[in-house]
């Protein structure tokens, strides 16, 4: 099938993926006085003396914001924030056909800092979670931070920890199966989602990391981005410097979120006996999951739906948003997105464990259920749910 020429036809039979749909008929004169007004200043005046009460009498407790500038499209780049629409509404299907939840696709014509911040963070009383998307690096660290310090809602950029969680839910399964522990771990592509891949494996303790972008491997004394030099002391423990190739001699993985077909045959050859190998980068990978194999890569996977091993973000922000609201969680924190990281791995029962089959699909039944208890569990162990005064 050609996706893309289906997919026009079909977008354009839509005319969005998006609808209103009431959960009530309005048929007569008191459906709409209960609906509406007078009734509805019942619920209104509820809200008022209590605010807790807008998760009761409103949808806001099964409500997403989805919110983009534009500047980083799912790998199309800065294409803006009309052509991101497509992209956003897509996401909000996810969310209801995954979790059940329903979401809102937002566009914002400004990549103004200050401005996206300002605007997002006075949506505050319409949503139970904002969930930023396809902002470009380095801005979407500093928004996600300003909102996550100004909001009393959860803020979750998925790009990075969306990311970030299944790429380490794959790696705990594959370091399984390979019997690895304290693997040296080459990431290349140092932009929001490696920095936060970088971040969640150290903090997790998953393995030593060297990260990499088109300059080579990052060290201190570059001109780093704020997310890149937030991680710097503690990657690269070795002190390696030089290129990809440099880096990959002798570790034990390497993740690319970066571009097709940069990484060698040869460089995999260089790695480690029993690598594991995940090139990210989508439509293209890093380099074809049969030449990794051939190169003596033994487990590979790739963000493709059409080769084993998908890695996908899909298996986490619909759970995660799930259990945050059922939670009422006001924030992602870091043991959050932890459980989810092991509630995803744990999916693929050990006896099932093997080359090819280290993550689930994100198309089975009950991914997302599991990841939002564990989600939801992990909020009310650390704390972050909301008081009302």
């Amino acid at each position: 099938m050609d996706y893309s020429k289906e997919a026009l036809r079909l977008h354009k039979e839509w005319n969005g993926k998006l609808e209103t749909v009431p959960k009530m008929k309005i048929e007569n004169k008191d459906d709409l006085s209960v609906a509406y007004t007078p009734g509805v200043a019942a619920p209104c005046l509820a809200i008022k003396n209590d605010p807790k009460m807008s998760y009761v009498y409103t949808g806001r407790k099964h409500t997403v914001a989805v919110v983009t500038d534009g500047s980083a499209i799912l790998g199309l780049g800065n294409i803006g924030p009309e052509a991101g629409m497509p992209v956003m509404e897509g996401k909000c299907v996810l969310f209801k056909a995954m979790a059940g939840l329903d979401a809102v696709p937002i566009a914002l014509a400004t990549q103004d800092t200050d401005e996206l911040v300002d605007t997002i963070a006075r949506l505050e009383p319409s949503f139970g979670g904002i969930n930023l998307e396809d902002i470009a690096a380095p801005r979407c660290f500093e928004v996600e931070k300003r909102l996550q310090e100004r909001m009393n809602i959860p803020v979750f950029h998925d790009d990075q920890h969306g990311t970030a969680i299944v790429v380490c839910s794959a790696l705990v399964n594959a370091l399984r199966v390979v019997h690895k522990t304290d693997p040296t771990i080459v990431i290349n592509g140092a932009g929001s989602a490696g920095c936060a891949i970088a971040d969640l494996i150290l903090r997790m303790e998953l393995g030593q990391v060297i990260l990499v972008d088109r300059a080579g491997i990052l060290t201190p004394d570059m001109d780093l981005t704020s997310g890149q030099r937030n991680l710097i002391d503690r990657l690269n423990p070795e002190h390696k410097t030089g290129t990809l190739a440099d880096a990959l001699k002798g570790a034990d993985v390497f993740v690319g979120v970066s571009a097709g077909h940069i990484v060698s045959q040869a460089m995999i050859a260089s790695m480690n006996q029993d690598a594991i190998v995940f090139p990210m980068a989508n439509p293209v990978p890093e380099i074809e999951p049969d030449e990794a194999s051939a190169a003596g890569a033994r487990i590979v996977g790739t963000g493709r739906s059409d080769h084993a091993n998908q890695i996908n973000n899909l298996l986490a922000f619909p759970g995660i948003f799930k259990g945050a609201l059922e939670a009422e969680a006001t924030c992602i924190n870091y043991e959050m997105q932890i459980a989810a990281v092991y509630a995803i791995a744990s999916m693929v029962p050990e006896d099932e464990l093997n080359e090819t089959n280290i993550i689930v699909s994100a198309l089975q039944p009950g991914v997302s259920d599991v990841v939002a208890q564990a989600v939801a569990d992990a909020a009310r162990k650390t704390g972050v749910i909301r008081k009302w005064e």
